[in-house]
């Protein structure tokens, strides 16, 4: 890696959906790209980043690991240049009935969700209060707000992300940097999500899915808010969704 002269954005969990299209957007607006992911392809994501004109930096790296963390976040700030921009999109979406629940499943998931956010939220939060500017969006569910049928664990692990972001808001806001959570309120398209609720997932049609392209926009005007009215949480959800 190399100094860039354009803006930083962070993209932790860049992957093939909603991750990838985060990216894809900050992208258009000429900032360099770090895509992360734990494993899986990041080709694709920096072709498309490429492709819009800008340049990208692929990295894989677990973001449970405090230790990977630490390093990742160094290493952005001293090779290329501090970050603008960080975005934590890590999922952790399972199902077990809660007898079925084992106490590995509760804590994979609640390191994914919850630990992993405040490793990455604390790591910014350090590069950016010196400079008192920077912009953290996480990304929640509807799992944030309610518990469902046997999503104990995820729930667990989203509840627990939103009181992290609600805590960083009310002390970081003051310093000049934004922090907001991502209520995502429905269903986003990808295959991985058809195949793993295969009768909601149809019950919804086409309508009542949810674009990466068109939910990746709240994030890029997020971050564009004026400081003077900044939000803190914002849900989105399909214009067919039932509240």
């Amino acid at each position: 890696m190399g100094p860039t002269d354009k803006p930083i954005a962070l993209i932790i969990g860049a992957g093939d959906h909603l991750g990838s299209a985060i990216a894809r957007r900050f992208a258009r607006e000429g900032f360099h790209l770090v895509v992360t992911r734990r494993r899986g392809d990041l080709d694709l994501v920096s072709a498309q980043i490429e492709a819009l004109g800008t340049t990208a930096t692929a990295i894989h790296s677990d973001a449970r690991d405090e230790d990977q963390v630490s390093e990742l976040i160094n290493r952005v700030e001293s090779e290329l240049g501090p970050i603008r921009v960080a975005v934590f999109n890590v999922g952790g979406n399972v199902r077990y009935d809660i007898s079925e629940t084992s106490t590995r499943v509760y804590r994979k998931v609640w390191e994914m969700c919850a630990l992993a956010g405040f490793l990455v939220g604390r790591e910014v939060a350090k590069k950016m209060l010196p400079r008192n500017e920077g912009t953290i969006l996480f990304t929640g569910a509807s799992a944030s707000l309610r518990g469902g049928r046997g999503f104990a664990a995820f729930a667990g692990g989203k509840h627990a992300l939103r009181a992290l972001a609600q805590s960083m808001a009310r002390e970081l806001g003051p310093e000049g940097i934004h922090v907001a959570h991502v209520i995502v309120d429905g269903l986003i398209r990808n295959e991985a999500t058809a195949e793993f609720l295969p009768d909601l997932y149809a019950s919804k049609g086409e309508d009542g899915i949810i674009e990466p392209d068109d939910l990746a926009e709240t994030y890029w005007q997020l971050h564009n808010q004026p400081r003077s009215a900044w939000t803190f949480e914002l849900d989105a959800r399909p214009f067919s969704e039932a509240w």
